[in-house]
């Protein structure tokens, strides 16, 4: 069925609007940054105002960078970064405050007083997530807690609150649709993973009114349409959401239980696909939902590395021993191995399974004969590592052993860092002919939403792969650079 399937990749640093065809043929991209607020150390913030305007501005650049009418849309999908939420007027859509993203570790003292209270056990049970800062319910708790009058207006019924996704489906639909998908809901702490409702236990803990939630639906199914969005016609369907890693395993078709895929953004999130039940992690992974279609779920095992792309930007920003991302590869290539040297990515804490919010970044094993070569190539060594200690727990849990690993993300297309991964994985890394699997998820739900697809047997067979590597090392050598690395993440 012909038509144009409208993309929203909403992330952490810009927007990025993709269109693309029934045959998945990508006919434009249009993309656009937004500023990241810092209002003190540990703390990140964006305007809402700002994401939404980057919205627009991609998707203006992406008509006008093709042939492609809006006209044409058939059908809207979005995905985005996950654990980031704001509150809003109802009335007016105006945000109460900032958005607080992700990477925020404001709520690191509230974690720990409930952890102190002994309710991590609990939470985790219910929402097979840890208590970290990383995740959007002690955000939204901090934001009832700080922001003058906003719990007397909840009551009043005059704000609501949501994820990114939350937002953009109510700014597109002109305030008509409250929604998030489970996926999303599964990010906040406060759902209950078996039932995907929000649990009244968990928000009263929070002291979050349940009120102001969203509905949780489903990942492919028509949440409003269209109206009053600059740019584009009225009536067109959002009929697509999954929360950005989510999309991607759907985007690269990981529909098998065991199937796994790396996204390297600003962090560096694992995803394997667990079946229809969700697996408790003993390693301090996270339990998730993978999607839910259709009345049924599929779940996933989770590991995320805070950072991943953001450590090349601090080469290049930090250091500044390179100008642009782009030169990494190069630079990092001019030497056979790091010279000794490790690099401890951990500037905002260490995720899974260590969980270690207090860690700080570490450089260690330098000496005179050290040169910025080193310090890149080992950059990119502490990029791959971090994600040999999820798939390691994640083999565990799972008590399945991986083969290969499918990636995606613009980091994806260094090929040093693909090989670095697949010699300390030990196993094979799959890169598709699409590394914007991200976007892609979400146009394969929304597509499938729309009727464009009668379902996962349409869309299997769009997945191609690029390149794959195969490990280069002998075992000895990858035991020795790991033995090294854990010696360095003990001192970060």
């Amino acid at each position: 069925m012909p038509g144009i399937i409208l993309s929203v990749d909403q992330g952490t640093t810009g927007t990025t609007v993709v269109l693309l065809d029934h045959e998945l043929n990508i006919r434009a991209h249009g993309y656009q940054e937004f500023r990241q607020i810092y209002p003190q150390p540990g703390w990140v913030e964006h305007n809402p105002d700002e994401i939404w305007d980057s919205v627009l501005g991609a998707m203006a650049a992406a008509f006008s960078a093709s042939d492609v009418s809006p006209a044409e849309v058939r059908a809207i999908g979005i995905t985005n970064q996950r654990e980031t939420n704001l509150v809003w007027d109802a009335a007016s859509g105006k945000p109460c405050y900032n958005a607080i993203v992700w990477q925020c570790r404001r709520t690191a003292d509230t974690c720990e007083q409930l952890r102190q209270a002994g309710y991590e056990a609990l939470f985790q049970q219910k929402t097979g997530l840890l208590l970290d800062p990383y995740f959007s319910g002690t955000k939204l708790k901090w934001q009832f807690d700080h922001i003058p009058g906003l719990r007397k207006e909840a009551a009043a019924g005059r704000v609501v609150a949501g994820t990114i996704d939350t937002f953009l489906t109510w700014k597109l639909t002109d305030g008509h649709a409250h929604v998030t998908d489970a996926t999303n809901a599964s990010r906040t702490l406060l759902m209950d993973l078996k039932s995907l409702s929000w649990d009244e236990q968990l928000c009263s803990i929070l002291d979050i009114p349940q009120e102001v939630l969203p509905e949780i639906r489903g990942c492919s199914e028509i949440y409003g349409h269209t109206k009053n969005v600059p740019g584009l016609p009225d009536g067109i369907p959002i009929c697509g959401m999954a929360g950005d890693q989510q999309s991607a395993l759907f985007g690269q078709a990981c529909f098998q239980t065991g199937e796994a895929k790396c996204t390297y953004g600003t962090g560096a999130f694992l995803l394997m696909n667990t079946g229809d039940k969700p697996v408790p992690s003993k390693n301090r992974l996270l339990t998730t939902v993978a999607w839910h279609i259709g009345g049924k779920t599929t779940y996933a095992l989770e590991g995320s590395a805070f950072i991943a792309g953001s450590s090349v930007q601090w080469l290049r920003d930090g250091l500044q021993i390179i100008e642009s991302a782009s030169q990494i590869e190069a630079l990092a290539a001019q030497v056979p191995d790091a010279g000794g040297v490790t690099v401890v990515p951990a500037f905002v804490g260490i995720g899974a399974p260590h969980w270690r919010s207090e860690a700080r970044g570490a450089i260690t094993g330098l000496t005179l004969g050290t040169q910025r070569s080193h310090i890149a190539r080992a950059t990119l060594e502490g990029i791959a590592l971090q994600n040999v200690d999820i798939l390691k727990a994640m083999e565990s849990d799972s008590g399945r052993h991986l083969l290969r690993l499918k990636v995606d993300g613009g980091a994806s297309a260094n090929d040093l860092l693909m090989q670095l991964q697949a010699d300390f994985l030990g196993c094979s890394i799959v890169r598709p002919q699409i590394v914007e699997t991200t976007a892609l998820g979400a146009a394969l739900l929304a597509g499938i939403g729309a009727g464009m697809w009668n379902g996962f047997d349409d869309i299997a067979g769009v997945w191609k792969e690029d390149r794959t590597f195969i490990p280069e090392i002998e075992e000895e050598e990858r035991q020795s650079v790991l033995k090294r690395w854990r010696s360095a993440v003990d001192k970060a």
